[in-house]
Order: structure tokens, then C-alpha cells, then sequence
């Protein structure tokens, strides 16, 4: 006995490896949705968001029905984000909208929603010919919309304030986009494109600081396309709103010139 007694200890001990992988242990298991939520909370309050995903994650799916089920999607949510997993927060966020369009706190749903999608790549890096195709603005304007949601549906959420100077610095963004393919195109003779380009800064993004250099774009454009009065009438609103615009300051014709050195300095 005194010989198979260890054998046997040492088979039970090692059964588990035997026939498979050991059972991973989970804290929720038995567990209320209560005692859940306030574990995912407590290691989101020391920033360790892959345990506050795991156990949150196991409450979503386990308790979907509860009362606690709001809270357990935005809360897995926001974790997701401070994890950078961007796209499941989004699927989460757009879940909770979708389930819950009229609880108390949807505004904040979108608020998070347009803080995730809140992200400067790099958009505005100086052009070359290979990546002009690739500045893709579309995670920003997706991020103006959810702000935009919390501005004109909720004027009372206490989000409404970020929500709203958010929105001015995403506009200013997209419009700045769309100044430096104006000058891409501006710097390879691609005049018409480039026309397009400003004139579409003009009438989608007409509260923005860029509208200045959209004038100006629009205005050498069209002296190298050669319709003149389209220059002198676009002159005249340039001077007319912008009458300390540095492009009335020097001769017309040495200003542009200066122009397009600091163009060429740019982007060569």
C-alpha cells in the first residue's frame, strides 16, 4: 500500500493533464451580475483591462437579460477602448444603441462612440504621389456624427460642451484634409481637381479656418485655367472677408509667386 498509494496520488493529481487541457478557473462562475459589473469595475479602476474585459465579457454573455445589462455593455465598451480594441467597441456601442435606443444614458453611447473613432492617424502628412489615394478621412467624419447625434438630440447631456468643441476640431481636420489635396493637385498642374477640392472646403466646412487658403486655392486656379472672371469675382470675396488676408498685402502677381515657393518647398 505504501507503494501504490503515491501511484495513485500522483494519477489524480495528473488526470486533468491526461485527458485534456486543465479547466481554466473563472472567478464569476455563481456569481451575481452585481458582483460581476463591480469586479470588471475594480480592475478598470487599476487599468488592468484585459482581466476587466475577461470578467465583464463572461457578465454580458451570462446575464444578458438582467437590469445590469446596460451598464455591463458600456462598461465593456469603454474597456475595449483603453484596450485600443477600437472595432469591438464599436460593435458594443452600436449594440447597446440598438437595444436600448431610449435609456437614460444613450447619449452617452454615442459620446463614446465618437471619442473612440476620435483618432488622428496621420492624415495630414506631407503628400507623395503613392499614398495620395489613401488618406482616408472616414473614421473622422464618422466621429463627427456620433458628436453630432449628442449636439442636436440631447442638448442637455453633460457631454453636449465636449461634444461640440470635438465637432469644431473634427471640422477643421476634414477641411484641412481636403486644403492639402487641393494643394497636391495645385503643385501638379491638376488645376481643375484641385478647384474642386476648395470649392468643396467652402461649402461643406464654411465655419472652419481653412476658407482663407480655399479663396486663394480657387483663386490661382483659376488664373491658371484662364477664366478671368471667375478670379475677379472670387478676388472680391476674398477681400471682402478676409480684407487683412496677407494675400492683399504685396502685389498680386509677387504674392502668388511667393506662393508657390512655399508650395515648392512643401512638396517636392
Amino acid at each position: 500500500m505504501k507503494l501504490i498509494s503515491p501511484l495513485i496520488l500522483t494519477f489524480l493529481l495528473s488526470g486533468c493533464f491526461i485527458f485534456g487541457d486543465p479547466v481554466e478557473f473563472d472567478e464569476t462562475t455563481g456569481q451575481t451580475p452585481q458582483w460581476i459589473l463591480s469586479r470588471g469595475e475594480a480592475y478598470a479602476s487599476t487599468s488592468d483591462w484585459p482581466s476587466a474585459i475577461k470578467v465583464l465579457e463572461k457578465g454580458e454573455q451570462r446575464y444578458p437579460n438582467s437590469k445590469l445589462a446596460p451598464q455591463f455593455k458600456l462598461d465593456l465598451a469603454y474597456a475595449y477602448y483603453k484596450f485600443s480594441s477600437d472595432a469591438e467597441a464599436i460593435a458594443m456601442l452600436d449594440k447597446f444603441v440598438r437595444l436600448y435606443p431610449n435609456h437614460p444614458t444613450v447619449d452617452y453611447a454615442f459620446y463614446l462612440k465618437g471619442v473612440v473613432l476620435f483618432v488622428d492617424r496621420g492624415l495630414f502628412d506631407k503628400f507623395t504621389l503613392q499614398d495620395i489615394s489613401d488618406r482616408d478621412v472616414a473614421p473622422l467624419k464618422l466621429s463627427f456624427q456620433a458628436f453630432n447625434i449628442v449636439v442636436e438630440r440631447y442638448p442637455e447631456s453633460k457631454y453636449y460642451d465636449d461634444s461640440l468643441i470635438r465637432m469644431t476640431y473634427l471640422m477643421n481636420k476634414m477641411a484641412e484634409n481636403e486644403i492639402h489635396v487641393a494643394r497636391y493637385y495645385m503643385k501638379r498642374k491638376a488645376y481643375i481637381a484641385s478647384l474642386n477640392r476648395a470649392q468643396f472646403v467652402l461649402q461643406e466646412y464654411p465655419q472652419t479656418i481653412h476658407q482663407e487658403e480655399a479663396l486663394i486655392i480657387m483663386i490661382s486656379a483659376y488664373e491658371f485655367l484662364g477664366i478671368q472672371d471667375l478670379q475677379k469675382d472670387t478676388e472680391k470675396i476674398l477681400k471682402l472677408n478676409y480684407p487683412n488676408s496677407e494675400f492683399h498685402s504685396k502685389d498680386l502677381q509677387a504674392k502668388k509667386k511667393d506662393w508657390w515657393n512655399i508650395w515648392d518647398s512643401l512638396y517636392d
